[in-house]
Formats: C-alpha cells, structure tokens, sequence
C-alpha cells in the first residue's frame, strides 16, 4: 500500500503533536501536584472539588465569625464582671450603712466611696470598643448605655439611652449567635445609689431617721436586684462560650474531613504520571527517530 507524503508528514505531524500534549500534561500534573489541570480533564471531580470547596470557605468564615464572637462575648463578661465587684463592695458599705449604731460622720464618711462605685459602673456600662461604638447600648451603638441629667431630681438622674435588640452573627449552618448585651434597668441601681449618697450627705443627718434606713434598705434591695442582673447576664455568656466551643470543634472535624477530600481529588499520582510520561517521551523519540529514517529513504534505495 502506498502512503502518499503529505499524508505520511500530516500523520506523523499528528502523532507527535499528541505526544507533545499529553508530555506537557504530564509534567504539568508532576510540578503543580495536581490531577486535573483543566475542568475538561474530569468534569465529575471538577464539580465535586468545587463543592467541597465552597463548603470549606463556609466553614472557615463560620470559624472566624466564632472567633469574632468569643473574644467579644469576653470582653463584655470582663466588663460585667468589673461592675459585679463595684456593686459588691458598694454592697458592703451599706450594709455597714444599715447598722444604727454608726456615727453621722461614719455615714459621711462611706459617701465617698459610694460615689467611686457609682461612678466606676456608669463609666464601664458607657465603654467603647476599639471602633468607637457603646458596648452595652444593644443595637444602639452610637448612644451610651446610661444618660446623666444633672438637672433632674436626685433619684431619676440615670435613665437607659440604648435598646434590647440583638445583634446576631452567623456560626453556623442556620445557627446564630449574639454578639452584644445591654444593661437595661442597671439605672435603677444608679438612681437608688445616687438617692442614698444624697440623703446619707445631708446636713444634720440622724442615723435613727426612718427615712436614713428606708433609703439605704433601699439602696441594698436594689444592689441585689443589680448584682442578680448582670450575674445573670455573665452565666449566660458562659453557656454560649460552651456552644460555641463545641461548635468550632465540630467545625474543625468538617474542615479536616474537607481537607482530606479535596487532597484526594486534587493529588496528582507522581508514580503513575512519571511511567507515562516516560512511555510518551520515548513513543516521542521513536517518532523522531523513524520520521527521520523514512524521510532520508528514496526508491533508489529499494532498487
């Protein structure tokens, strides 16, 4: 059978051309550790890589959403817990103050830390966090927690400024988490506390005056109602640290799982593409070589 030269040239063209590809291929999958170079090369694993993926940029915005969150909730536990110990010790002072057999200038005297307390809880349920928003103002952010009206009536000075909503922040597959707090009704204390510095400061003041005792009873009913306030606030941050403990250790079981997944799909098998490509870089030099011979023969040779 004659094989004409154009067309042997176009076959031989084709068959190195082939071999060239599927060389580069190779080393491409050799170099990069990848299998598929291209969605084409397996449309069915492409499809599941770019599944898992997604799952897994998923996964690591729900890990830093929990991260965001736990440091936060932190933050505001240590906070609380700051105004917790205040009330506590302005705790202790009245019920010193409650005693009867104290002195006027004792009383006075216990004004003055009172006013510490009182004014150390306002300034932390008014503090900003490092973007210059109000911690415990609920979504009202731009408002402080507690307003002071100078010109209002001792006992109605500290009123809430913010509001109870939530801000809540995605951890999850539907699962939220929120992320603020608010300090409504710990005026109360404030206005409470704020009456009895002013009755227990007053001119000729009478430790045996029914009115001195109600005011500093007072006082101390509404110091237990602020302690159980915000101590109710820190146990609930503890059980959502928890949650959220147990829910970023599952996240990183599904993370690990993926990575696994993706590695398998995405790894190249450099043994397997090192024997091919060894196969097609001789197939390659054979055709070289034979293109080479049958290029130089002529009929005079077979004659």
């Amino acid at each position: 059978m004659r094989v004409a030269s154009n067309q042997y040239q176009s076959l031989i063209n084709v068959s190195i051309q082939q071999n060239q590809e599927r060389i580069n291929y190779l080393t491409q999958q050799m170099s990069s550790g990848l299998r598929i170079q291209l969605p084409s090369d397996d449309p069915i694993g492409n499809v599941r890589i770019s599944r898992l993926t997604r799952e897994q940029a998923m996964v690591t915005q729900y890990k830093d959403n929990i991260s965001a969150v736990q440091t936060r909730l932190l933050k505001n536990e240590n906070y609380l817990s700051s105004m917790v110990s205040d009330i506590g010790q302005a705790r202790d002072l009245l019920v010193w103050a409650a005693d009867g057999s104290n002195a006027p200038s004792d009383l006075k005297a216990m004004t003055e830390s009172l006013r510490a307390m009182r004014d150390s809880v306002l300034y932390t349920s008014n503090l900003k966090d490092q973007e210059g928003r109000y911690m415990f103002s609920g979504t009202a952010t731009d408002k402080p927690a507690i307003a002071y009206d100078a010109s209002a009536a001792v006992g109605s000075r500290y009123s809430y400024a913010g509001n109870t909503e939530t801000q809540t922040v995605v951890v999850g597959n539907g699962i939220t988490q929120a992320a603020n707090v608010d300090v409504k009704n710990l005026e109360n204390w404030l206005n409470k506390i704020d009456q009895t510095i002013e009755t227990l400061s007053a001119p000729g003041l009478n430790p045996a005056d029914p009115a001195v005792r109600a005011s500093v009873t007072n006082a101390l009913d509404g110091t237990d109602e602020g302690m159980e306030l915000l101590s109710g606030k820190i146990a609930i941050f503890g059980g959502a640290q928890n949650i959220l403990s147990t829910l970023n250790n599952n996240l990183d079981n599904v993370s690990l799982s993926n990575n696994n997944a993706l590695l398998e799909l995405k790894k190249a098998d450099i043994g397997a593409a090192a024997i091919d490509l060894t196969g097609y870089q001789t197939a390659l030099e054979a055709t070289y070589k034979a293109y080479g011979k049958v290029g130089a023969l002529s009929l005079f040779d077979i004659l």
